[in-house]
């Protein structure tokens, strides 16, 4: 009897046991998918960086093109990353909930990761040469052409993601994208106008600076989006990472780009209230946009630019006296149907291996 009672026992003790670790595995296995968030919530970030990139185009317009001083957009967009830095900061703070475990994050994946700066500081140095790159096709190029060649970068992003992610996309998609970069040429269509001034331009150089701008545009971003989703870092660490070379790499380029001259009318020349509201969309526009990368991918965030676009030249036509042409609305059309023909961003990207899974599943089903 004794001997029955401690086997009872002793298989009671065990299924305990069984039970116990089969609910701390449960709860592993629970922890993973927190991650996901609702349709709802990713449309909502769409919709605001969309209206933020929108409002951004026509308040940076009004400030270029107002009769006061006009101040240095070198130093903006520098002050634009601090801006950004100085927000994620101050997320993270909220989001690990205690000034201890702020500084431990701090000093662990910042002050104590220089291998990880430098992996963030390769988008800033890329969007640099792509800066650059842009600049001279447009020296190079007329600015139909240019305007045609350069929105390359719409499928070039794609491209990158379908290789460096190991994504797939249907046919259905691809067409969208293709119709999305035949729609924004259309909407920032401009008939060429003639000139007295001639410039000399070498076409095979300008071809060969924006070839270099658009594959460096789809690279830069697919590679945040890379990092994002590799690892369970937050992102509002990675952001402070990136944000703190941006901060070096636009250092930089105001004083080569306008060092004597903000050396003598000093860093803040000419900025006004109407400046500062451009920067503060500016530094939440990015914000928004690293959010839209993490829960949903580049390609959506092409589609948001997009429809940015769309939304400030139409609000430029009441405001700013424009006119609204047969190719802006073809362009528009095609802008509004290749969004509908990609559909909505229902599948889960908020990590590398899900991505991988869902481009298998989907394969299979095919």
């Amino acid at each position: 009897m004794t001997t029955r009672r401690r086997c009872r026992v002793s298989r009671g003790r065990r299924a305990e046991g069984a039970c116990v670790s089969s609910a701390r595995g449960c709860r592993g296995t629970m922890a993973a998918p927190r991650e996901n968030v609702s349709l709802l919530f990713k449309l909502y970030c769409l919709a605001v960086m969309t209206l933020v990139a929108a409002a951004y185009t026509i308040a940076l317009r009004y400030t270029r093109t107002s009769d006061r001083e006009l101040y240095f957009s070198t130093t903006a967009v520098c002050i634009t990353e601090v801006i950004k830095l100085l927000l994620s900061v101050g997320i993270l703070a909220k989001e690990t909930g205690s000034p201890g475990r702020f500084k431990a994050s701090l000093r662990e994946n910042v002050l104590g990761s220089p291998k990880e700066l430098m992996k963030l500081s390769v988008p800033s140095l890329v969007y640099a040469v792509q800066n650059n790159m842009a600049f001279l096709a447009l020296s190079n190029l007329d600015a139909a052409v240019y305007q045609v060649t350069y929105q390359l970068k719409i499928p070039c992003t794609a491209l990158c993601t379908v290789l460096m992610l190991n994504r797939t996309l249907s046919k259905l998609q691809w067409i969208s994208v293709f119709m999305l970069c035949g729609g924004v040429i259309l909407v920032q269509w401009e008939p060429a106008q003639a000139t007295k001034v001639v410039v000399e331009q070498n076409p095979w150089l300008g071809f060969g600076a924006v070839a270099i701008a658009v594959l460096c545009s789809g690279f830069a971003g697919v590679y945040f989006e890379k990092v994002l989703k590799s690892s369970d870092t937050s992102l509002w660490v990675r952001n402070i990472q990136m944000y703190l070379s941006g901060i070096v790499v636009t250092l930089v380029g105001v004083y080569l780009s306008d060092g004597p001259e903000v050396n003598e009318k000093g860093f803040f020349y000419g900025y006004t209230y109407h400046v500062w509201f451009v920067i503060f969309l500016a530094s939440v526009g990015g914000l928004y946009t690293s959010v839209v990368v993490k829960y949903t991918d580049n390609i959506m965030k092409g589609f948001s630019a997009a429809a940015a676009i769309v939304l400030s030249t139409i609000a430029s036509v009441m405001l700013f006296g424009l006119q609204i042409t047969l190719t802006f609305a073809l362009g528009t059309l095609l802008v509004c149907v290749s969004i509908y023909l990609y559909g909505l961003p229902r599948q889960d990207t908020t990590s590398i291996q899900q991505g991988e899974t869902a481009s298998k599943e989907r394969v299979g089903g095919v």
